[in-house]
């Protein structure tokens, strides 16, 4: 069984950074493309950064591109997500998602596995 574990998160002012972690078990990391999703209240989960399989591609959205940088670790079977110059308007609750397959993935159901979630909020 699959298990997305995320920790990191919690309250900054805006302009402050953090680093979510998501640990991954239950099948071979390394096979699988990884992404993070935020969903804020009362909007749609959407993914803000994936990477495939070997590192090799990664995808941001633009609300995100040159604040964010996802990374990952298959020797530590962890995946995770630098954020940098934060904004009021990224506070959301931040999931892990493990894809069905190794290629970069960008929409949320191409992602079968997800994590229970962790809290980011940015204060003004």
């Amino acid at each position: 069984q699959v298990q997305l574990v995320e920790s990191g998160g919690g309250l900054v002012q805006a302009g402050g950074s953090l680093r979510l972690s998501c640990a991954a078990s239950g099948r071979t990391f390394s096979s699988y493309a990884m992404g993070w999703a935020r969903q804020a209240q009362g909007k749609e989960r959407e993914i803000v950064a994936a990477i495939s399989r070997s590192a090799a591609s990664t995808y941001y959205a633009d609300s995100v591109k040159g604040r964010f940088t996802i990374s990952r670790d298959n020797a530590k079977n962890t995946v995770y997500l630098q954020l940098n110059s934060l904004k009021p308007e990224d506070t959301a609750v931040y999931y892990c998602a493990q894809s069905r397959g190794g290629l970069l993935r960008t929409m949320t159901y191409e992602y079968n596995y997800w994590g229970q979630g962790t809290q980011v909020t940015v204060s003004s």
